[in-house]
Parts: C-alpha cells; structure tokens; sequence
C-alpha cells in the first residue's frame, strides 16, 4: 500500500458507541468494563462513573470505539452476561445515531421554535418525528421544517382518546423520547407510567412554584431577585418529577412583568435545550427520584 491510500485508510473513523449502566455498587464493575472492551477490540474513548452511597447505586457512561467492524447487536449479545452478573441496568447504542423525539406543544412557541432551529442546525443530535399540538396555531411553522404536525384538540371528555392517539404516533415513528415544549395539559396516570423516563417538561420555575397562571407575573409581585426554569422528567406528581437541568437570571427591581416574561422564556428554552441534549446523548441515567446526569 501506498503512503497515500495508506493516509486514507488512518483516516476513516472509527465505530463509535455508548455503554450506560446502572447496577449495585461492588467491586469490580469498572474492571469487568473495561477488560470486556478490551476483549472485544474496543477502546475507551471517554469513561464517566459515580457511585451514589446514599442509594448503594453506581452508574457509570462509557463512550468507546471499535476499529473491527461489529454490529451493536453483537455488542448488547456478548455483553450480555456481565450485564446479569452485576443485575445492571444498561444499554448500549451507536454514538452517531440521532434519538427519534416527539415535540408537544399548546400555545407558547418559544421552546418549540429553539428546539425546531437547534435540530436544523445540528445543535441537537435529534430527528424529530413530529410535533403534537391541541391547537393549530404553530400548524405553519412546523410546515415549514418539513416535519407531520399532528393537531389532537383535548377536553375532559376526549382525553383518554387524545391520549390513545399520541402513544400510537409514539410507536408508529419510533420516538424514544417525548418532550413537552409548553404543552399546556395535565397528562394522566397512566400515560406518565407508560412514557416512565422518556417524556420530559419544562417548568417555569427554578424551584416548583409560582404555580398556575400567568407565573412571572405572581414573582414579579413577590419581588423576587431571582428566576429560573427547571427541566424535568414527566411523573403522575405534577412538575415533581427527576429533576435534569435548571437555569436560573438574576433580576433588579426595576424589570417589568413583561421583560421578567421575556428573560423567562430564554431561560427555559435553555434548560430545555440542555435537557433534550443529555437525554439525547445518552447522558442521564435514573437514580430514583434523583438523576446522574454525566455532562
């Protein structure tokens, strides 16, 4: 082989994949890991772990690369068995294959227009299946990326059928994971259950309060000096479920209800953003009511 072709071949990447896991903490674990990739020609690109003495867990996120061609169903087989010798919870994915996601939103667009344009421009490594709405009013804009808009009006009536619909979009595209940008409804029990770990909010509050109508304006005349946003996964708790991402702006006392809005909606397109990206990347492993978030 020529120095050329030779150039040529060094340079084509190699397969790159997620290991996450979670598992009871003991010795051994992060050896047993990595002894397998090695085994198997793999080699450990980026390694992040942490053992939670609280919950007696340990989770760790391994970013590695294989120069021999394998399949990563190859890969989930023969790792199978140290998996069932540690009772780990785990995965293993392609770095570069981009999550399917659903967007659902109602009547605020912020976090659906940054969400829309970070997935456009690579921000995100996302493909959005599509965007569910119980109103028409971003019908246009979503048009626009080329991507289904789903219109599913809701009333107490007709919940359980929205519902019904939204999980059979779920599985028709493959979605992994659901995220609420702004979506304005109470989801139920059991959707909750069913999407356990692949739905995500974003509430308009660093802590959860301000709970209810028009939020920024209830701070405004607490006089807070601080807000803030968090991104959370969905629970049947209303916005108490495991918290990802916060984001918090510092305020005078001379900013008006509408700029507090403003400087409110920058701050939750942000959690949100990072929220989607972590979940996307394979970042966030849960730990009961808390979550390891490898960032």
């Amino acid at each position: 082989m020529n120095e050329q072709s030779t150039s040529r071949a060094a340079a084509v990447p190699a397969d790159q994949y997620v290991l996450t896991l979670s598992c009871p903490d003991k010795k051994g674990i992060v050896h047993a890991v990595s002894s397998y990739l090695f085994m198997t020609g793999c080699n450990i690109e980026d390694s992040q772990q942490f053992g939670d003495h609280d919950t007696g867990l340990f989770f760790m996120r391994v970013h590695f690369s294989a120069d021999a061609p394998v399949t990563v169903e190859k890969l989930r087989a023969s790792f199978a068995a140290i998996g069932d010798s540690f009772q780990m919870e785990w995965q293993i994915n392609r770095a570069d294959e981009k999550m399917r996601i659903l967007l659902m939103v109602s009547k605020f667009g912020h976090c659906l227009n940054d969400l829309l344009f970070r997935a456009r421009i690579g921000a995100l490594p996302v493909d959005i299946a599509g965007v569910v709405s119980n109103h028409t009013d971003f019908a246009e804009l979503v048009g626009s990326y080329g991507i289904p808009f789903h219109h599913i009006p809701v009333t107490k009536d007709t919940k359980p059928e929205a519902e019904a619909r939204l999980l059979e979009i779920v599985r028709e595209e493959g979605v992994e994971l659901v995220v609420l940008a702004r979506y304005m409804q109470v989801l139920s029990d059991d959707l909750c259950k069913q999407l356990s770990g692949r739905i995500i909010n974003i509430h308009h509050s660093f802590l959860p309060s301000f709970k209810g109508a028009k939020p920024y304006h209830q701070a405004h005349a607490r006089g807070v000096k601080l807000i803030g946003a968090t991104a959370h996964y969905v629970t049947a708790d209303l916005d108490e479920g495991p918290i990802i991402e916060q984001e918090v702006e510092r305020v005078g006392h001379g900013v008006t209800p509408d700029q507090l809005v403003g400087i409110g909606r920058d701050v939750e397109c942000q959690a949100l953003a990072r929220a989607v990206k972590w979940h996307a990347e394979r970042r966030i492993l849960l730990n009961g009511r808390r979550t390891v978030v490898f960032a």
